[in-house]
């Protein structure tokens, strides 16, 4: 017997929800759990998926409702995962002024309200137009519009804030006899 029906294919997907992933939950091994989970529930319910429907929006729906029903079984552990990562990000000095730039402005959009966070990651890295992420969300346009606006406030002032990394390095405290 052969089989009319489309194959219910995700392999295309896989980069967006990975990325997705770590964008919400910082951390790579708990990003590819949280991907697996999706992806089980995704083929547990393929057949609630709409013929024609946009695939990709849907799996990101199921990734964000699998997260966020992660975070109400997980929050203390999550808490002390994301302490720990704090703690050891804080440790490792960047060997590069670039990377130390690309570090601070990682922290702030991680420092962004998680709400703000996965809105602003759906439109701007996973390119998803406000319709989309919002149907992604479970939200209305306009609330997606807020929380993006907020965002990008909230980074606009850090960058106001954040002072540039010099150009050029100087010794504090030496004894005199240091060349130059």
């Amino acid at each position: 017997m052969e089989r009319k029906e489309r194959p219910f294919d995700v392999i295309g997907q896989l980069a967006a929800l990975r990325r997705y992933a770590r964008s919400l939950v910082r951390n790579s091994d708990e990003a590819e759990d949280l991907v697996h989970d999706a992806l089980v529930r995704a083929f547990e319910k393929r057949k609630s998926f709409r013929s024609g429907g946009n695939l990709r929006t849907w799996l990101l729906s199921i990734l964000h409702n699998a997260h966020i029903d992660r975070l109400r079984r997980n929050r203390s552990l999550t808490r002390r995962h994301d302490e720990a990562a704090v703690e050891a990000e804080q440790s490792l000095p960047a060997g590069q002024e670039h990377a130390v730039r690309l570090q601070q402005v990682r922290d702030a959009f991680f420092a962004l309200p998680e709400e703000q966070r996965e809105a602003l990651h759906l439109v701007a890295i996973e390119d998803l137009s406000y319709q989309e992420a919002a149907q992604a969300l479970g939200i209305p346009v306009g609330t997606l519009m807020s929380r993006i606006s907020r965002a990008r406030a909230q980074l606009r002032e850090f960058e106001e804030k954040t002072p540039r990394v010099s150009h050029h390095l100087r010794l504090i405290g030496g004894n005199g006899n240091e060349s130059s």
